[in-house]
């Protein structure tokens, strides 16, 4: 269960970030996918590129306090 605190720190992120949250929510998901359907010529380097700086994100703010 997270805190008021991550919860908060979540928010910011997705607030200050350069998408918008339902872009963000979406880049997460297609991570999810990507980790079970990768494969070479399926994803761009920048789709992947763009999913591993969302799941840093939210795990730099899971991680404060």
């Amino acid at each position: 269960m997270l805190n008021k605190e991550k919860l908060e720190c979540l928010s910011e992120l997705v607030d200050t970030s350069c998408i918008s949250s339902e872009e963000f929510v979406e880049c997460l998901d297609k991570g999810i996918e990507m980790l079970f359907y990768i494969e070479e010529n399926t994803f761009d380097r920048k789709e992947i590129q763009n999913v591993v700086f969302a799941i840093r994100s939210v795990i730099k703010a899971l991680k404060k306090n």
